[in-house]
């Protein structure tokens, strides 16, 4: 096979991605001229089941749309029952939201680093041969895991689709001292977290640059996880910049209210997932756009880190373009987010209760938070009654297709143009490779991957018009 002539690979099912996907290439005289990225689960219908239940019952309800996010899910639902309620929960209840989100942060992160994206750093195909491999790697990874599963066990009553989690708050808040024995636990994942930064920067990146704008909450003072405002940063191209540049570019905000209104939704036909769009434009949610936004609100220690991890300063604003490196900023989000938990629990002081009330009234509301893959937003209409009569789920990897794709192109041209002559296996790899450095959360999935192709005769072709 050459890098030249004209044929359409298609790529699927995709191993190591949480889902069942696939990806059609076309290559035309040597130039790639479609990826479609292909999610072909069956529709699950959640904005449906909804409609007709009451303003009590989503946050354990769309709990069950993911078993790696499930607390994402639980948050934006939240804010957004609460905002058409007119109740704000603050305090020590929100602090513990955020500290229950820490917990998914941690082992939603270090899953994807260490069992599902190092693999393809280190030349084995997953998990189990990277044991035999790098077990002290492996081994280190599950134990930062397990310490971001016990505050999902402590505070939502079990590590997977949290059941301790109401609107309001909580139904029961630990006492004094409950957290002291996670805050042990949290202190040894933070040394192995440390050294994860260090593992992964260590691998071999290849050039890549992302030419999209980034979209992620923000928050003064803090880096946004459960809460903010919905901030672009511009993308490269619209000011003149090569696609990988650290440079960081304008911001423009809009409120999570007018999310509706800046991204629009649609179907395509190869796809059961809709595609966003940001005024018109792709673009990417994230790590890589949180921390181009906000990371200059990451702690002193992830500071420390993304600088020894090779990302740059961010409290100077450097911003990281690669998506081969996401998993470095990956690690330095686990990290951040082990650090923030150790810090909630530090100035924890139970609330009086559990959780304020919240009274049904007419009305719609917008939430948004950061899921480990991207912002995540929902939006709910209520009637007097409190029962839901609308409600709309956008996850981040719906919003991210189109860059994916667009990065896929990018990656497959720039191999083409080398003139290498990738065999087809080559060729798969690195299209695995390109979606795994976006963590798409489609759902777990064990295949192996297959790659078929089918060559197009350009001789058989009928000539252009004239």
């Amino acid at each position: 096979m050459t890098h030249r002539g004209s044929r359409v690979l298609h790529v699927g099912p995709l191993a190591r991605v949480e889902g069942e996907g696939a990806l059609h290439l076309t290559v035309d005289d040597g130039t790639v001229t479609g990826a479609e990225l292909r999610i072909y689960e069956p529709p699950r219908f959640f904005e449906a089941f909804l409609r007709g239940r009451s303003h009590t019952e989503p946050p354990d309800i769309t709990a069950r749309v993911c078993g790696i996010c499930p607390v994402a899910y639980q948050m934006s639902a939240c804010r957004a029952v609460e905002d058409a309620c007119g109740v704000t929960v603050d305090g020590q209840l929100a602090a513990l939201r955020r500290l229950l989100y820490c917990g998914e942060w941690i082992e939603s992160q270090i899953l994807h680093i260490h069992l599902l994206h190092a693999p393809d750093f280190l030349g084995v195909d997953g998990a189990v041969e990277l044991a035999r491999t790098q077990r002290a790697h492996v081994e280190r990874g599950l134990r930062i895991k397990q310490a971001g599963n016990a505050i999902l066990e402590q505070l939502g009553g079990r590590a997977i689709h949290p059941v301790n989690v109401r609107l309001g708050g909580f139904h029961r808040v630990p006492a004094t001292g409950e957290l002291g024995p996670l805050a042990e636990r949290l202190r040894r994942a933070r040394d192995d977290a440390w050294q994860t930064v260090c593992w992964v920067a260590g691998f071999d990146f290849p050039d890549a640059g992302l030419d999209h704008a980034l979209l992620a909450l923000a928050e003064p003072g803090r880096y946004a996880i459960d809460s903010g405002t919905p901030t672009v940063m511009a993308a490269p191209h619209t000011h003149g910049l090569p696609s990988g540049t650290a440079a960081p570019l304008p911001l423009r905000q809009f409120p999570v209210y007018a999310f509706p209104s800046e991204v629009t939704e649609e179907q395509v036909p190869y796809s059961t997932a809709l595609q966003a769009a940001l005024d018109g434009e792709r673009y990417l949610t994230g790590s890589l756009a949180r921390y181009a936004i906000s990371g200059r609100w990451l702690s002193p220690l992830a500071q420390e880190a993304a600088r020894a991890g090779g990302l740059g300063d961010p409290a100077a604003g450097k911003v990281c373009r690669n998506p081969f490196r996401s998993i470095v900023v990956r690690a330095v989000e686990a990290l951040y987010a082990i650090d923030e938990a150790l810090r909630i629990i530090d100035a924890y002081e139970p609330p009086p209760r559990p959780y304020v009330a919240v009274p049904p009234r007419a009305g719609t509301g917008h939430g948004a938070t950061e899921a480990p893959r991207g912002l995540l937003y929902h939006r709910y209409t209520l009637d007097a009654a409190g029962l839901i009569t609308a409600a709309t789920l956008v996850p981040p990897t719906s919003q991210n297709q189109g860059a994916i794709e667009d990065d896929l192109r990018r990656l497959v041209q720039a191999r083409l143009d080398t003139g290498a002559g990738d065999t087809e296996a080559e060729l798969t790899a690195l299209c695995e490779r390109g979606i795994r450095n976006h963590d798409p959360c489609i759902s777990c999935s064990a295949h192996f991957l297959d790659l078929t192709v089918d060559t197009v005769d350009r001789a058989r072709r009928s000539p252009p018009c004239p």
